[in-house]
């Protein structure tokens, strides 16, 4: 089995064996470590379920506990497969980090209320940076940073307007609840 095929394989076993627990597989990468493999799997909170109307709500990220009973499924389902072969490997089980690009409109849902840099299509256009008030069908709503009451002018941005999105670190959030 080549590596793209074994790592579908993984993604589609992994996201059967996790179905209706609340967390879903964002991705799965697996690459030569020596004589062993390194299996990546990330995961993240299932918005599937959210109503179509609720566009604003945060969503709270994956707690330790989660991981942890998720890591323990993921690592059921590949000992108990032959997707791995019989070569060893190793397993790592984690949320994406905050480096990660916002790609999807699942991982912009999942990140309501987060400062973020947007990569804007336009030539010319630029970045900007703001905190992400509503995901819509069509598109996104920034809030200016600086604006914390929410109370100014957003910026709506079509999907085709993005290019790419990143969160920002924060160490102390305006509202005051740290993620």
């Amino acid at each position: 089995m080549d590596a793209r095929a074994r790592t579908e394989t993984i993604s589609r076993q992994v996201s059967e064996a996790l179905a209706g627990s609340g967390v879903v597989v964002d991705d799965v990468t697996v690459q030569p470590a020596g004589r062993r493999r390194l299996v990546r799997v990330f995961l993240a909170r299932d918005v599937s379920g959210l109503p179509p109307e609720d566009t604003t709500s945060r969503v709270e990220p994956l707690s330790l506990d989660e991981i942890a009973e998720a890591t323990r499924t993921v690592s059921a389902e590949l000992d108990g497969s032959e997707v791995m072969g019989e070569a060893p490997y190793t397993l790592e089980v984690s949320s994406p980090g905050l480096d990660r690009p916002l790609l999807t409109r699942d991982h912009f849902r999942r990140n309501v209320g987060r400062l973020l840099t947007v990569v804007l299509a336009a030539e010319g256009a630029g970045t900007t940076t703001g905190r992400l008030a509503e995901v819509r069908a069509d598109g996104i709503r920034l809030i200016p940073d600086g604006d914390a009451a929410g109370d100014g002018d957003g910026l709506d941005l079509p999907w085709e307007g993005l290019t790419r999105a990143t969160v920002q670190v924060e160490f102390s959030r305006p509202d005051g609840k740290d993620l």
